[in-house]
């Protein structure tokens, strides 16, 4: 079975994206990559435009689609699935999926369309619906308690979900902590820049943990 959702964020692309997604063969994970600066460019047309949520929603699950094909066709490891019955075969044959988001989500999407709905919450949905584990793979290390660059910023690295609620903006997206209390689940972020960190926190390498990162707790 798949132990792990992994997102990769579309901030990741190319080059970080891209080495996670090979260093993560043999992990028993189902990846799911964000739209990056495609989705971006949506935000800034819908500024301009004022487009309707709904077609904001639907064309940032379409970036999502994009980066993830991208991604595939560097990665000898992994192959594209559209359903997760099709995930479950990929890995089965001992090869990572990356997950087409869409074609999930066209049949059975339960989220309203808004900004506060990323591939961060999309992930952990799919985490729920497989029974997996959920990874969220960034830029940086974790959660902080304000942007990581401001001064007086402070690393956490362990913080429950509804104290996360009364955060304004994090490196996850604001619908996230409400869905980890709804699904009674935790969540981990780690810093993509760094693929060997990943790779322990898949395998569970506690010996190995003498890095930041974040726990979210939900259950």
């Amino acid at each position: 079975m798949i132990e792990w959702v992994v997102k990769i964020g579309g901030s990741l692309f190319p080059n970080d994206a891209i080495e996670v997604a090979k260093t993560i063969e043999g992990t028993k994970s189902l990846i799911v990559i964000g739209g990056g600066e495609f989705t971006n460019l949506i935000r800034k047309y819908d500024e301009e435009l004022s487009l309707s949520e709904e077609i904001t929603h639907k064309t940032a699950i379409d970036s999502m689609d994009i980066l993830a094909k991208l991604v595939n066709d560097k990665v000898d490891s992994t192959q594209l699935a559209k359903s997760l019955e099709e995930a479950q075969e990929i890995s089965n044959k001992g090869l990572t999926p990356i997950l087409l988001t869409s074609y999930l989500l066209e049949e059975n999407d339960p989220f309203e369309a808004s900004w506060d709905v990323t591939s961060d919450s999309i992930a952990a949905y799919i985490s729920h619906l497989i029974n997996a584990k959920l990874l969220i793979v960034t830029n940086v290390n974790g959660i902080y308690t304000r942007e990581p660059t401001e001064e007086g910023s402070k690393f956490i690295g362990l913080i429950d979900a509804i104290t996360l609620l009364t955060f304004d903006e994090t490196s996850i997206d604001l619908k996230l902590p409400s869905l980890l209390i709804e699904f009674g689940t935790n969540c981990y972020i780690v810093n993509g820049k760094y693929p060997e960190r990943v790779l322990s926190l898949l395998r569970d390498d506690s010996d190995n943990f003498n890095f930041e990162y974040t726990k979210i707790i939900g259950d």
